[in-house]
């Protein structure tokens, strides 16, 4: 941008038959002009940049320019309009970059031209600001009135004030008051992430506009939590946009206390990772403490698509091609916008505790600063047993829900599953051709996984393996061994833990198991859960004689106290649980535990007459357990059996729905059934019939042939 010499006179005059100007005094306004500059600005140039503070106005004498917002164009500025009204009179920083389409010739008016003027020509000065607020207004009402088209529905409020109850509090708000506006920062410590708006999730951006009833939702809650987590990977993702030369970046696998970050394959190149970590760490640093706000926005189906194309990110594309609204919900950070699935952080400077490291030849972000030694601990393992995950999604080219879908639409779903269930039993087969090729030294098989991780069925089908290779194994349950339930350890909220490796009859299992090998016939133990008593002695008998093997299979069995005393080389040990899940687009993937979860909904809703609602809420502790007594010993594990498949979802949708929307919207388990729903409306409904009966979605949703 360059200033216009002083002998450039004709422009004074085309200013000053300007719109804007139009009846205010020509007498007053010849010597006002005076105090205007002219500017001419290349085609490309910013004329002014968005979030950029700024206290000029400026009118387009030629030329045209692009209204740019979070990347994308939002409209033009055409010869005889104007901008940076509010910048001038309120010192508002820009809502969006002005950028030339054309070349420009401008003239601009600063603060200190305008308070010139006030001094020199007040009247004129006064006519001045009407005229910009009278613009002012007439473009609030136009947007009003495209918005209310726009939505096709009674979008604008048609009261002032409405009743909300907040803390059993009932008070009166102005309608449209944000939910930020009306629920503390903090609750008991913990941060207030979102809000609970009649028990749904909602962003603190949220507007209030009917009578409802608000609760804040804090990071203390497992939904809460996962808010705040999903918040801060899209921040590292919106920050990575911004860089120059960055490669593109996805999210990757979950190792609990944080995610891998994944380079792109087609852009990654010879990336320097340490360096790439050290430009994003100071890049969000400085996006923490500047406060960026999180802007959502809702943009048509078309908009969205034609914004993702622009930007390269064709799997988001595909997603929005079987999308049910009309609009898409999107959000940034100052960024690249990306889809929106649920609430988000409202600001930067909340994310206060993080690390981004490098290890494994890739970056991790940890959600907590403290965990990070524990999170490359879990990533390096991961990465030791665990490569093939992506490797077999990418044969499938169903990496992402949009792809999964659009496959099922064009008539390839029983293939798709034909090939799944294929990669799975043969990773299943090499498990057992693993085992048979160390059968001299194998003697006791521990398989273990978290809850609702498909283990009775894995069980099963590698039984029928092993019979394959010569080797029929014998089955002893750590359930069996259960103490008498008075004598079970309590957790802290005074509930019997069953969960406790405590709760094991340790001494009796530790006699079973020397006797086994030495050659003796043991009656095994049995446990009767409904009374809660113990049989040391009920079970059936075993003889592990020469060449026969033990099959163990509980929670605890990656723990070495399970099998202490028994040689090292004689233990063979699976960690089982579902791992590779399809992403929904390069910022949003699907967690394994909520595949467990809507899992372990229907099977018990189905075989034990347990509602989704006591079900979500006994989630928790069941995960609290695991994180305390399975997945802290992963790492042993000899071999890792991924149970996931990448169309189960679609079948568990057409049970989980009406488990889903079984839960009253007064039950605390509402706002994890309604986030649940709201995940599986992006998947295309497939019918169980397609579903062999040796799968292990059988073992859930019934059917299967080992029943």
């Amino acid at each position: 941008m360059r200033i216009g010499t002083a002998d450039d006179t004709s422009w004074r005059d085309r200013l000053a038959r300007q719109p804007l100007f139009r009846g205010l005094d020509p007498v007053p306004l010849g010597r006002a002009v005076d105090h205007w500059q002219r500017r001419i600005v290349e085609p490309g140039a910013h004329v002014v940049r968005e979030g950029q503070d700024g206290r000029e106005l400026f009118v387009l004498l030629s030329g045209e320019a692009r209204i740019v917002r979070g990347g994308m164009d939002v409209g033009r500025v055409a010869a005889g309009e104007f901008f940076g009204e509010l910048a001038l009179i309120a010192n508002r920083p820009r809502a969006a970059s002005i950028v030339a389409a054309t070349p420009l010739e401008l003239a601009c008016l600063t603060r200190e031209g305008y308070e010139a003027i006030a001094v020199e020509v007040p009247q004129l000065a006064r006519g001045l600001l009407e005229a910009l607020v009278t613009t002012i207004g007439g473009r609030l009402t136009e947007v009003t009135d495209a918005v209310g088209q726009l939505l096709r529905e009674r979008s604008l409020p048609r009261r002032t004030h409405v009743d909300i109850v907040l803390d059993t509090t009932r008070r009166s708000v102005r309608t449209g008051t944000r939910v930020a506006d009306v629920v503390p920062e903090r609750v008991g410590g913990e941060l207030v992430v979102a809000a609970l708006l009649d028990a749904r999730p909602v962003s603190l951006t949220t507007p209030l506009t009917g009578a409802c009833r608000v609760e804040p939702l804090t990071t203390g809650h497992w939904e809460g939590r996962r808010i705040y987590e999903e918040s801060l990977e899209h921040f590292l993702l919106d920050v990575a946009s911004t860089l120059a030369n960055a490669p593109k970046l996805s999210l990757g696998r979950s190792v609990g206390f944080g995610r891998r970050v994944q380079i792109d394959r087609d852009t990654k190149g010879d990336v320097d990772i340490d360096d790439l970590a050290r430009r994003l760490r100071e890049a969000m640093q400085a996006a923490v403490e500047a406060d960026r706000p999180l802007h959502s926005e809702l943009w048509t189906v078309e908009e969205a698509q034609d914004y993702f194309r622009s930007v390269g990110a064709p799997e988001t594309v595909a997603l929005l091609e079987t999308w049910r609204g009309e609009t898409v919900p999107l959000a940034s950070y100052g960024g690249a916008y990306a889809l929106r699935f649920g609430p988000q952080v409202v600001k930067t400077s909340l994310f206060t505790d993080f690390a981004l490291t490098t290890d494994a030849g890739g970056l991790l972000i940890v959600y907590r600063a403290a965990d990070t030694d524990e999170a490359k601990r879990v990533m390096r393992w991961r990465e030791q047993v665990s490569g093939e995950e992506e490797r077999w999604l990418r044969a499938l080219s169903v990496l992402h829900v949009g792809d999964f879908n659009r496959a099922c639409i064009n008539g390839n779903v029983s293939q798709l599953i034909r090939v799944a269930e294929g990669f799975q039993e043969k990773r299943l087969s090499q498990i057992a051709d693993r085992i048979a090729s160390d059968a001299e030294r194998v003697r006791v098989i521990v398989i273990a996984g978290p809850s609702s991780s498909g283990k009775t069925t894995f069980i099963k089908r590698l039984k029928v393996q092993l019979e394959v290779n010569g080797i029929s194994p014998l089955h002893l349950s750590l359930d069996d061994y259960y103490l008498d339930r008075e004598k079970t350890p309590k957790d802290e909220r005074g509930e019997y833990d069953y969960e406790a490796l405590e709760a094991l009859d340790m001494p009796l299992l530790g006699r079973h198991f020397a006797r086994m090998f030495a050659g003796e016939t043991v009656r095994s133990a049995r446990y009767d859960f409904g009374p809660g008593r113990s049989a040391p002695e009920g079970g059936p008998e075993i003889a592990l004689g020469a060449g026969r093997m033990l099959m163990v299979e509980g929670i605890h069995g990656l723990n070495p106290a399970i099998v202490a005393g028994l040689p090292p080389e004689a233990i063979f040990r699976i960690f089982v649980c579902p791992l590779a899940q399809l992403r929904l687009d390069r910022a949003s993937i699907i967690a394994p535990t909520d595949v467990r979860l809507l899992r372990r909904i229907i099977r018990d809703r189905h075989g034990r007459n347990t509602s989704a609602a006591d079900n979500i809420l006994r989630w928790p502790s069941v995960r609290r357990g695991e994180r305390r007594h399975i997945f802290p010993f992963q790492h042993y594990a000899t071999a890792v059996f991924d149970t996931g498949l990448p169309y189960e979802l679609s079948v568990l949708k057409v049970y989980a729905e009406r488990y889903l929307l079984e839960v009253p919207q007064e039950h605390a388990a509402y706002p994890t059934a309604y986030r649940l729903l709201r995940l599986l409306e992006s998947f295309v409904s497939i019918y169980p019939d397609h579903v062999p009966p040796t799968s292990l979605v059988r073992e859930f949703i019934g059917g299967s042939s080992f029943e």
